[in-house]
């Protein structure tokens, strides 16, 4: 098999990283790396670089940072590359001017069983919806955001005990393989498309914000533990005590029924933090509260002193 086809991959964080070292370690040729450009991160606001960039760095690759992907001169950097296929894992959305400048066009790798699950934040939105299952696909970029032929699928399922975490690291592993199987398939023209449908069956991933983290305690305490490990541990969902955001990164089924209402935290102040959902009562396990470090809830209570009424 030649390996020598030019390609670009175009990514920003770890979970692009992983593909790239994949097609690195495949043997691939990766003639140009295109990432986002560096930026404040973390408490410090030190500058900081994407996980690509620092895959890329490691490697030698020449590392494109573009501010506006429809510049001129963005354009024709990235055109003297002479990339006969460009592959985009976590990147923003590209211009057609740019996904159709290679012979062999431009697949992207997305972190959900397409159609279903189209959007930022999938693997987030699979969990919050309770589903039982989904996977990775690379399909060729075309207009519409995600809507492209299907080049391939992989299925993963989605355990009662995942958060979007760890089910983040398996997809990003498998992601990677499925890149490189893509890749390979492309080389040897042994490959056959799908097209998606597109009706009202199919569920959205929206980006998420912080505002759509907040937790709503009246409803079934299923829903509530699904949206909880479905932002754990980021963004992570959030609630309010005594005036103050708690974030919430894992619950289980309290073995005793709350007392109080709906939504108002109960605690022994030593082992539990428990709230009522609409069915249940939940006793929060992992949390933070603004201005605090992550912490398990008997660690959490040594150092907390309820407000007295």
């Amino acid at each position: 098999m030649s390996k020598e086809l030019r390609i670009v991959f175009l990514g920003t964080p770890d979970f692009a990283a992983e593909s790239l070292q994949q097609l690195l370690e495949s043997g691939f040729l990766i003639v140009a790396v295109v990432t986002a450009p560096d930026k404040p991160q973390g408490r410090g606001k030190k500058i900081g670089s994407s996980a690509v960039k620092q895959s890329a760095l490691k490697a030698q690759l020449p590392i494109l940072q573009p501010t506006n992907l429809k510049a001129p001169e963005f354009l024709d950097e990235l055109g003297s590359y002479k990339a006969d296929l460009q592959i985009v894992v976590a990147f923003r959305m590209l211009p057609e001017v740019v996904w159709s400048m290679p012979k062999l066009g431009t697949f992207n790798l997305h972190a959900s069983l397409l159609p279903q699950y189209r959007g930022a934040a999938p693997i987030n939105w699979a969990i919050i919806n309770g589903e039982k299952e989904t996977g990775v696909t690379t399909f060729f970029l075309r207009h519409e955001i995600d809507t492209g032929e299907i080049i391939f699928q992989e299925k993963e399922p989605i355990y009662e005990s995942d958060t979007v975490g760890t089910l983040y690291e398996r997809l990003m592993k498998k992601g990677g393989q499925l890149v490189v199987k893509t890749v390979k398939a492309i080389t040897n023209d042994s490959y056959s498309l799908t097209p998606q449908k597109s009706d009202k069956s199919l569920k959205p991933a929206p980006k998420i914000f912080k505002e759509d983290c907040k937790i709503n305690w009246d409803q079934h305490s299923e829903y509530v533990r699904n949206f909880i490990r479905g932002l754990s541990p980021y963004p992570a969902a959030w609630t309010i005590l005594e005036g103050k955001v708690l974030k919430v990164f894992a619950v289980k089924e309290s073995p005793e029924g709350s007392k109080k209402g709906i939504a108002i935290v109960e605690s022994d102040s030593k082992t539990y933090l428990r709230v009522k959902t609409k069915d249940k009562s939940l006793d929060i396990t992992e949390l933070q509260l603004e201005g605090k470090k992550k912490m398990g809830v008997e660690e959490f209570l040594r150092g907390y002193q309820f407000n007295e009424n």
